[in-house]
């Protein structure tokens, strides 16, 4: 019978040998873009997969993909009848450019205050870690009250290129009840939180096309249309002056914020001059009747990420362009769907678009919101390992961003994906002197040895 009581007492008496392994798997210079660090991306796959070993996990393989290996392995002693969770994590970390902007060797951990700064302490080979100790915790004093399976991969810092097909390949290995995504983290050091939603992405590069080359605007401007004047019409058309999107049905699928929801996002720490501080900008504008903690999190939006027509070099030319082109992302909400974002854009085109014009666009990106019930057994177990550790009520959040592997492991497996992972919002992820709060890795492998207790 799991004991965590006993779990606990051998993380604690464990931890500088945990903190010795986590100093190790950081040494191992896996940067999954560097073709010269092939062999360090098989040395940290097998570090992992040397883990699972010595836990005692079955079928454990380092299994190869187009680029670089998926570690699995199963654990399956608590029988048919227990859940089986499957553990998402990454092994591969960015690139540490610029390095003279580090205070120390970013491969050569080193604590300074309490942080234990190198690429990948955060992001994740601390989370991964941290998850890893809780179960040797767990099982080096009792035994284990559900099934584990992990799929950690090498290739989350490029977009997982070769995820889906391995997903897809693999759904029987996969098959389980719930994913739990340790990529993730907290809102503070001090204020234990739990992500329950993630909002989709639906990503567009739009472009125009005017007279067959580019003209001399004195000669022809006047006369014939402008692709970048049209572009830019079209684009100040996709909000109205509350700041909603126009495209036609955009809205459509949306599901709304509860009371509910809306006052626990009331709750959170983001308060309007923590948006001004973290942004920069001089003052806050979007949808119109929504905080900006629920515009960035709980409601679709629609953004230029970039633009481009004639000449854009120093000093003056004057050209009318023959092309135009804006890239346009929408972060979409539980239930709304990529391919019916694209229905909608399209259809916004089809009825703004001049005759003088000829137009196409093509998708760069989608993938689904995620959602999970906070009143799954999941949800439920997490947010009580939480309080159990911190000793206070956590919170719940949305996240505005995407995390593609949500998104499909619903698709590919019919899963919901719980995101619970510890980093913090200064940790530096993907930028020099990248570090990671060890008072939260002691935490975390607390909070996960409570949180497979409570799933038991």
């Amino acid at each position: 019978m799991s004991n965590p009581e006993s779990a606990l007492k051998f993380a604690h008496d464990q931890k500088e040998r945990f903190l010795d392994e986590l100093s190790s798997f950081l040494r191992i210079e896996s940067i999954s873009t560097d073709p010269e660090r092939m062999d360090d991306m098989t040395n940290a796959a097998e570090w992992v997969a040397g883990q699972l070993e010595q836990f005692g996990f079955s079928d454990v393989q380092v299994m190869p993909t187009d680029r670089h290996p998926v570690v699995y392995g199963k654990h399956d002693k608590a029988g048919p009848d227990a859940p089986t969770i499957l553990i998402y994590g990454h092994y591969d970390v960015q690139p540490v450019d610029p390095v003279d902007e580090w205070d120390s060797d970013p491969f050569e951990p080193t604590i300074r205050d309490d942080y234990i700064f190198a690429r990948g302490a955060s992001d994740m080979k601390g989370q991964i870690v941290a998850q890893l100790k809780a179960v040797e915790s767990i099982i080096s004093t009792s035994e284990l009250p559900i099934n584990l399976k992990y799929l950690v991969e090498g290739e989350e810092e490029i977009g997982s290129p070769s995820l889906e097909a391995f997903v897809r390949k693999n759904q029987t290995l996969l098959d389980c009840d719930f994913c739990l995504n340790a990529d993730g983290g907290i809102l503070g050091a001090n204020t234990p939180s739990m992500t329950y939603a993630l909002r989709g992405l639906a990503y567009f590069e739009i472009n125009l096309q005017g007279p067959s080359s580019d003209l001399h605007s004195g000669t022809f401007g006047g006369a014939v249309e402008n692709p970048a004047n049209v572009l830019c019409n079209l684009i100040a058309g996709m909000q109205d002056e509350n700041g909603r999107v126009t495209l036609p049905g955009f809205y459509d699928d949306v599901i709304a914020l509860s009371d509910e929801e809306r006052a626990e996002m009331a709750k959170l720490p983001q308060t309007k001059q923590w948006w001004l501080d973290q942004s920069g900008a001089k003052e806050l504008r979007g949808e119109s009747g929504f905080s900006a903690v629920e515009r960035a999190s709980g409601r679709p939006t629609l953004d230029v990420n970039g633009l481009y027509s004639g000449f854009i070099g120093e000093g003056s030319k004057t050209v009318l362009p023959s092309r135009a082109m804006a890239k346009v992302s929408m972060r979409l909400v539980p239930n709304q769907r990529p391919e019916a974002v694209e229905k909608s854009l399209i259809s916004y085109l089809e009825s703004n678009m001049p005759p003088t014009m000829t137009w196409e666009i093509e998708q760069h990106a989608g993938c689904t919101p995620g959602i999970i019930d906070l009143e799954s057994n999941a949800a439920r177990a997490a947010m009580a390992a939480l309080e159990s550790v911190w000793g206070k009520k956590p919170l719940s959040k949305r996240e505005g961003g995407s995390v593609p592997i949500v998104s499909l492991l619903k698709e590919a497996l019919n899963i919901d994906s719980l995101m619970l992972g510890f980093g913090l919002p200064d940790d530096n992820l993907h930028a020099p002197n990248e570090k990671f709060y060890l008072p939260n890795f002691y935490r975390g492998i607390e909070t996960y040895i409570h949180f497979i207790h409570n799933i038991g």
